[in-house]
């Protein structure tokens, strides 16, 4: 498995449909090497600014969807 380390560099917008919630985003993209005994996954880093934008652009997104949704399925 190829393992990654993205760092955010800034959120564009985002979009959902068909289920799936699609962010644009700036940012460096670098392989990572194979670290000894560690277990190999990919790292996702961002600022706490970044992470703040993250956390509103989702419950926006997430609230317009829940609006669609009839009462029986919220």
């Amino acid at each position: 498995m190829k393992t990654y380390t993205i760092e955010v560099q800034r959120f564009k917008g985002i979009a959902e449909g068909k289920g799936l919630v699609e962010l644009q985003v700036d940012a460096l993209v670098l392989t990572q090497a194979a670290r000894g005994d560690a277990e190999p996954g990919t790292v996702l880093s961002m600022s706490e600014a970044s992470a703040r934008v993250l956390q509103l652009l989702l419950k926006n997104r997430l609230a317009e969807v829940d609006k669609r949704k009839a009462r029986s399925q919220r």
